[in-house]
């Protein structure tokens, strides 16, 4: 993954300015909202049903090792050719090397957020190869040369009034073109793309140790189509999508429809357990599975390994105040809201990504729309803090924090601090509340967009002060030997 050169603020401030994206973003997440809580009102045993899955996840990764060797022994039984790959170069190497040994030419895409990530697009393009996205919304953003905004629906940036444009362009549907009749169009501009592939490449959704299959969850026909047309099929797969079982896939699967579109069930759940066998009349010649790394063993070693419980349902984005307002593009990454701004730096290394741990108001939104109730605002506090220690705060903000530490610790300074911004303050234009409308030099960007609360007339210090002389002076003035409870030597009876 590529940072921006661009700050996270400087995105975001282009994102807020986008009425396009604002309204696009309303529509949809609205939607995506509402559809998860009906969805899990209609589950009575929906919360110990999360807590089940946070478990099979949890022991998932903690035993990840014992499930990935179990997983290549069953696949590889099945006929299926594992493959492993280190990093995202490794895999791009692994996906060329299958493509020129067959003489693959076009090549068909179902959506995969691994693929993505691994820039596997431009190293087919740049080796001479058709590649055709088959995912609706995929196929949007590869028309218009754009790029996924969100986990589960790639084009949720995009108003309707856009993809009609779009699809005018390229495709020569009407400008008012209905949804039905858009959807139509690009079928009919998929299906040859379809039946011409010599090799098909998705992702998944888990993988199952137990039989070595690979499992993709999705709500078009496409999945399918690229995964039994072409000849080949090659499947990228994260290591951390390993489930043990298929009892354990089970809840899991009533889980991830729910979290992410609100429905019981998706419409198409493919579990694919190697290539055609001889007395099968579809399906492809050869499945290779090449399970990813790039970064995920050195996230499961350390604080954040718990990031890695996600099953990219999307649920977290949906609720976030920050991504419904900025969106998915603003924060520079493939994978974006709450848990990309803790999955980026656990893979990627902080470095280039310790902006977005700051992308977040901390309001847990995430954890409990989570459908493993994953702890995100620990691991951004953790990832925060080691922000601060590697010295890669804003210079700005590392000199304000000194200046404050000094001050807190130091009672005549802090006192003489707040008595100077009291005054200050008393001059600042004020609400009709009394709530300061607008505050000076760089404090201003606050009040931009809500009012900043008085000060009150006496600190807390001043008050505790007075209320302990008070109570001095209501105190008796003698102590009667009645309520006197200090221990008195006694002598030795007369004898």
């Amino acid at each position: 993954m590529h940072p921006p050169s661009t700050t996270f603020n400087q995105r975001a401030h282009i994102a807020l300015q986008d009425e396009n994206l604002q309204l696009a973003l309303d529509r949809a997440m609205n939607h995506f909202v509402h559809g998860r809580v009906r969805a899990f009102a209609a589950l009575p045993h929906g919360e110990a049903l999360r807590d089940h899955a946070r478990v099979i996840r949890a022991n998932a990764i903690a035993r990840l090792d014992e499930h990935l060797e179990t997983f290549e022994r069953n696949a590889q039984a099945n006929g299926s050719v594992v493959h492993w790959a280190r990093d995202d170069a490794e895999a791009r190497a692994i996906v060329l090397q299958i493509a020129r040994e067959n003489r693959v030419r076009r090549i068909i895409k179902s959506k995969s957020m691994l693929s993505e990530e691994i820039e596997i697009n431009r190293a087919l393009e740049e080796a001479g190869m058709d590649v055709l996205e088959t995912d609706l919304g995929e196929f949007i953003v590869q028309l218009a040369g754009d790029h996924p905004s969100h986990i589960i629906a790639p084009v949720v940036h995009w108003p309707l009034e856009a993809v009609q444009k779009l699809f005018h362009k390229h495709l020569g549907t009407p400008l008012d073109a209905s949804i039905t009749e858009l959807t139509a169009a690009a079928r009919r501009a998929l299906r040859e793309g379809f039946l011409r592939a010599d090799m098909g490449i998705s992702g998944a959704n888990f993988a199952v140790a137990e039989t070595g299959s690979i499992v993709l969850v999705t709500n078009e026909g496409n999945g399918r189509f690229v995964t039994t047309t072409p000849r080949i099929h090659v499947a990228l797969v994260g290591i951390e999508r390993m489930a043990p079982t298929l009892r354990e896939l089970g809840t899991l699967l009533q889980l991830l429809a729910r979290s992410a579109t609100g429905q019981p069930l998706s419409v198409y759940t493919s579990i694919i357990t190697g290539p055609r066998r001889s007395e099968e009349e579809d399906g492809p010649e050869q499945v290779h599975i090449v399970l990813v790394d790039n970064g995920r063993t050195n996230a499961l070693a350390g604080e954040l390994a718990e990031s890695l419980y996600c099953i990219r349902c999307g649920a977290c984005l949906n609720v976030c105040p920050v991504y419904r307002r900025v969106g998915g593009h603003a924060y520079g990454s493939v994978y974006p809201g709450p848990i990309g701004i803790v999955v980026t730096p656990a893979l990627d290394g902080l470095f280039p990504w310790h902006e977005l741990p700051q992308a977040s108001s901390l309001c847990g939104a995430c954890t409990e729309a989570c459908p493993v109730r994953i702890d995100i605002p620990r691991m951004l506090l953790k990832l925060r803090a080691d922000t601060v220690d590697a010295g890669l705060a804003p210079a700005w903000l590392q000199e304000s924090m000194k200046l404050y530490a000094k001050a807190a610790t130091n009672p005549f300074l802090f006192k003489l601090g707040r008595k100077m911004v009291a005054k200050i303050m008393r001059f600042a234009p004020k609400a009709s509340n009394g709530w300061v409308s607008k505050m000076p030099g760089p404090l201003a960007a606050w009040t931009a967009s809500r009012a900043f609360p008085p000060l009150a007339e006496e600190s807390f210090s001043e008050r505790w002060h007075k209320r302990s002389q008070s109570r001095r002076t209501e105190r008796p003035p003698a102590e009667t030997e009645e309520n006197d409870l200090r221990p008195r030597s006694r002598g030795k009876p007369n004898s």
